[in-house]
């Protein structure tokens, strides 16, 4: 699955353009991640079992959008983008979303 930020995919010809296509996950906060960024807010610096959630969290927001993507009969995904939100203080929501495609190499 080709996976692009850009509107059109250099090399490649769109020849079907299925429609939008998402993929949401939404996840709590890891109870030892929160208590490090809790002492670690005290002193500043990164959050890095924070940042470690997050990334795995939009790998699995883009896992998701990729087998969407392919349910649908798509072979790229054109215009990706990342949408995050935070619920209630204690839930991450990440959602990937853009155009299934289907493309074929020039």
């Amino acid at each position: 699955m080709i996976i692009v930020t850009t509107n059109d995919l250099p090399g490649y010809k769109i020849t079907k353009v299925i429609g939008e296509v998402n993929g949401l996950t939404v996840r709590t906060r890891h109870i030892g991640a929160q208590i490090g960024a809790s002492f670690k807010a005290l002193g500043g610096g990164e959050l890095k079992g924070l940042t470690k959630q997050l990334a795995e969290t939009r790998d699995e927001a883009l896992a998701r959008l990729a087998e969407a993507a392919k349910a649908m009969g798509a072979n790229a995904v054109l215009a990706m983008r990342f949408d995050s939100n935070e619920l209630q203080g204690t839930y991450q929501e990440i959602l990937a979303y853009g155009t299934a495609c289907v493309v074929e190499a020039l």
